[in-house]
């Protein structure tokens, strides 16, 4: 699995949550030299993709070409693959759609959910299987188990598990433990 540091996971998580994968606004703790140098990073390993914004819509912008022309950041199927994240389908900023994704057809019925398929082995495999013990799992455990901070593992639980695989999860304060989450 790639390693990935907290602020390249935190850029990634909030890019899977938007529907159009952009990584803007990074954290607000991540100015200058730090900016480029992360993103640098990322776009090397494939993680962010680089596309022209769209700037009648008010779109976020990495940087501005010299003729005008803004750049923003989306998150790569490969960039989500490092999260855990298995990308439902092909994303709609990207410019560049290969022949296959656009000649995929179309499903039928659009009142079912998309199957996720969750990776083995990846720290949201880990999270879910704390979460769906009997006596879950809180964020002081999460932490001990994935290394994160207990920011990253809070937006986990709410971004990637609540909000984009749609899983109910329910918390409760737990004398001696602090609030404990389970997968209800």
């Amino acid at each position: 699995m790639t390693k990935l540091s907290d602020t390249q996971a935190i850029i990634l998580s909030s890019a899977a949550q938007r529907e159009d994968r952009i990584a803007l606004p990074l954290p607000e703790s991540l100015r200058g030299g730090a900016a480029a140098k992360v993103v640098g990073a990322m776009l090397a390993k494939g993680f962010l993709e680089e596309v022209d914004a769209d700037m009648r819509n008010g779109q976020a912008i990495w940087r501005e070409t010299g003729d005008g022309h803004g750049v923003t950041l989306v998150a790569t199927d490969a960039g989500l693959a490092a999260i855990g994240i298995e990308p439902e389908d092909a994303n709609p900023a990207l410019a560049g759609a290969t022949e296959a994704q656009s000649s995929a057809p179309a499903t039928e019925d659009t009142d079912q959910p998309k199957p996720v398929t969750i990776r083995a082995g990846t720290k949201q495999a880990q999270i879910i299987a704390l979460l769906q013990r009997p006596e879950g799992a809180s964020i002081t455990e999460i932490v001990e188990a994935t290394s994160w901070q207990p920011h990253t593992a809070r937006g986990m639980i709410s971004g990637a598990l609540k909000k984009k695989l749609g899983l109910q999860i329910t918390s409760a304060a737990e004398e001696g433990r602090g609030t404990v989450h389970r997968i209800g």
